[in-house]
């Protein structure tokens, strides 16, 4: 049985809840979010706390089991836990306060689950190393990509090869917003709308529409697959608020679609993520990647070309993804309990 603790419970830690009360190899301990906890040793009931986080944020009213203000250190002293699951909202600029928890979580000899871009762009090698140094789990699927499987297929499926290049389509609220444009013959605006609407665009979307969320997800692919250290600032990234939708149906006649592509050549003496609309024509991998979908394409020395298309982008399949990444941590290296 595993047993996790969990900091966020937002859209993706309410789906996780969900699919740990959906199995029997795992129990839910603890539950943080930013101003109050709950817990329980012998383990929580995950239905019935999504249920109450459906109406409350205060966690210190959930019964016996709710607490005010936490400490990390503090908590992990009071439940004994296997793993920590990190998803509270990105930072992009400093990834606090979760790289903190990550790395205390590490040093109190935790796996980490992480969904957060934040850590994994700005401190990826410190926290590797930090895990690796004391033979622990680093799961960081879910950033890149979410359901989308691009760290655990890199990692497992290049072995043996060099990576010199990377492509994706690693946004599905753009890539939605493109499809609408171009199926429904809307303006920008009012695909936007009606993807904010559907609830597949957030309030503010301008870290997807600018092309920052693709440009993270490239940054943490290629340092954690090609060993970089790149960073947010040598990249060049445009998003699609220009587009019009004059632009999507003249690309439309000419038999060719746009399309938000992240893309970085290792090979270069200065490698450097850029980010932009493009438009693909049938014979690119990603001219049949629609609707929600995402996609990244492998280029190596050895295997060639190798591209994984799809995965849910919505935070059941962001969720499942971090349960790969707990059993694969699971499979690998957790010891027996």
């Amino acid at each position: 049985m595993i047993r996790i603790g969990l900091v966020g419970t937002g859209g993706v830690g309410r789906a996780l809840m969900d699919l740990v009360g959906e199995r029997d190899d795992m129990k839910l301990v603890f539950a943080l979010n930013s101003r109050s906890g709950v817990g329980d040793q012998e383990g929580l009931d995950p239905e019935r706390l999504c249920g109450y986080l459906g109406e409350n944020r205060d966690l210190s009213g959930f019964g016996e089991e709710g607490f005010g203000v936490w400490d990390i250190q503090e908590v992990l002293q009071r439940y004994h836990v296997d793993l920590l699951v990190e998803a509270t909202p990105t930072d992009k600029r400093t990834g606090e306060p979760a790289t903190s928890t990550i790395r205390v979580a590490l040093q109190n000899g935790l796996h980490v689950v992480t969904a957060n871009k934040g850590p994994v762009m700005l401190h990826y090698r410190e926290l590797k190393d930090l895990a690796n140094g004391k033979g622990l789990g680093f799961g960081i699927g879910a950033t890149a990509g979410a359901a989308l499987p691009t760290i655990s297929a890199g990692e497992n499926d290049l072995l043996g090869s060099r990576l010199l290049g990377i492509r994706g389509v690693l946004n599905g609220t753009t890539n939605y917003i493109l499809h609408l444009m171009e199926t429904e013959g809307v303006a920008y605006t009012d695909a936007l709308r009606q993807a904010q609407e559907e609830g597949i665009a957030e309030t503010d979307p301008s870290q997807d529409v600018e092309g920052w969320d693709t440009a993270i997800k490239m940054t943490i692919i290629a340092n954690a697959l090609a060993g970089t250290d790149l960073t947010l600032e040598g990249a060049q990234v445009t998003g699609i608020t220009q587009l019009t939708g004059e632009d999507i149906m003249a690309a439309k006649r000419d038999g060719k679609r746009y399309r938000l592509l992240g893309e970085l050549n290792l090979e270069d003496e200065n490698p450097r993520v850029v980010v932009r609309p493009l438009m693909v024509s049938q014979e690119d991998i990603f001219f049949g990647v629609q609707g929600k979908n995402k996609g990244v394409q492998y280029m190596t020395d050895n295997l060639g070309e190798i591209a994984i298309l799809g995965g849910a982008s919505d935070v059941r399949g962001a969720a499942a993804a971090i349960i790969r990444d707990i059993l694969q941590i699971k499979k690998r290296i957790f010891r027996k309990v």
